[in-house]
C-alpha cells in the first residue's frame, strides 16, 4: 500500500461499476489506477473518484493499473466545479497535462504548477490568462520550446520582433524578410510570454491584460501548439466553441 497527494486529472467508465482513473501525484508523477465500484452511489470511492479530485490516495501500484483504496479530499474546487466556464479550461489544462507527460515520472514542479493553476482559477482570477502561463510553462515538458530572448535566426536583441512559425521564436525586421510563415505580434504580447515562461506563478498579482492582447497571445500559442506538438484535445475545441458562443452573445444584434 502507498499513499499519495494528488489530482485526478482523468477518468474513464469501466464496465457497469467501475472507474480507470489517471491520478497526478506530488510523488510519484501520472499513475493509472482501477477504481472498483466507483460508479455506484453508495461506493466510498464514488466522490474519490471525480475528476479534478485533489487529495490524499491510497493505493496499490502494479506493473499495470494499480488498484484504489481510499481518496480523502484536501481541497474540493468548489466554485470552479459549479461554474462551466471555469470547468472547462480547467478540463483542457489537465488534459494537456495528460497528454504531455509520461507515466511513474516524478515531477513536484508540474504538481505545483497544476494545483496552483486551479487554486486561481477557483478563487476568480481570469482562467483565460492562467491558461495561456500553463500553455506557455508547458512548452518545454513538450520539447517544443520557442525562441523569445532574441531574433531565431540572428540572435539580436532589438526589437521590434514578429513572431516565426517555421523558425520557433521571435523574428527581427531584418530576417523577417525573408520568412514567409511571420506572424504579426505586439511588443506587449512579446513582453507576457518572456514574463510567462520564467515568473513565479505563486507571486501573480491582479490580473487584468486587454482582451487584444489576451486574443493575440491565444492565437499564437494555439497556433504554435497546433504546429509542433500534434496535440488533438477535445476539452480545446469545447473551449473554442464556449468563446464562440459568448462573443456571439456579446456581438450587437441587428
Amino acid at each position: 500500500m502507498e499513499k499519495a497527494e494528488g489530482i485526478i486529472i482523468k477518468t474513464i467508465n469501466y464496465g457497469e461499476t467501475n472507474k480507470v482513473i489517471t491520478l497526478f501525484t506530488r510523488e510519484h508523477g501520472k499513475i493509472g489506477l482501477m477504481a472498483r465500484g466507483a460508479k455506484k452511489a453508495k461506493s466510498k470511492l464514488a466522490a474519490a473518484s471525480q475528476l479534478l479530485m485533489y487529495g490524499q490516495f491510497l493505493f496499490k501500484r502494479g506493473k499495470g493499473l494499480g488498484v484504489l483504496y481510499q481518496g480523502e479530499p484536501i481541497l474540493s474546487f468548489r466554485s470552479l466545479k459549479t461554474d462551466l466556464n471555469k470547468m472547462a479550461y480547467a478540463a483542457y489544462i489537465v488534459e494537456m497535462l495528460d497528454k504531455l507527460t509520461d507515466s511513474n515520472i516524478k515531477n513536484p514542479y508540474l504538481f505545483e504548477l497544476l494545483l496552483q493553476i486551479l487554486s486561481y482559477i477557483d478563487e476568480g482570477v481570469d482562467p483565460d490568462v492562467l491558461t495561456r502561463i500553463f500553455e506557455v510553462k508547458m512548452l518545454k515538458t513538450a520539447g517544443i520550446e520557442p525562441e523569445l530572448n532574441a531574433c531565431v535566426h540572428c540572435g539580436s536583441n532589438d526589437g521590434p520582433f514578429s513572431f516565426s512559425m517555421s523558425s520557433g521564436g521571435l523574428i527581427c525586421r531584418r530576417c523577417s524578410r525573408n520568412d514567409q510563415y511571420v506572424m504579426p505580434i505586439s511588443q506587449t504580447s512579446v513582453k507576457l510570454l518572456r514574463l510567462f515562461k520564467y515568473f513565479d506563478l505563486k507571486r501573480l498579482g491582479e490580473v487584468n491584460l486587454k482582451k487584444e492582447t489576451k486574443d493575440e497571445l491565444k492565437h499564437i500559442l494555439s497556433a504554435y501548439y497546433d504546429h509542433y506538438s500534434g496535440l488533438n484535445l477535445k476539452s480545446k475545441r469545447f473551449l473554442d466553441q464556449l468563446d464562440a458562443f459568448e462573443k456571439n452573445l456579446a456581438s450587437p444584434k441587428r
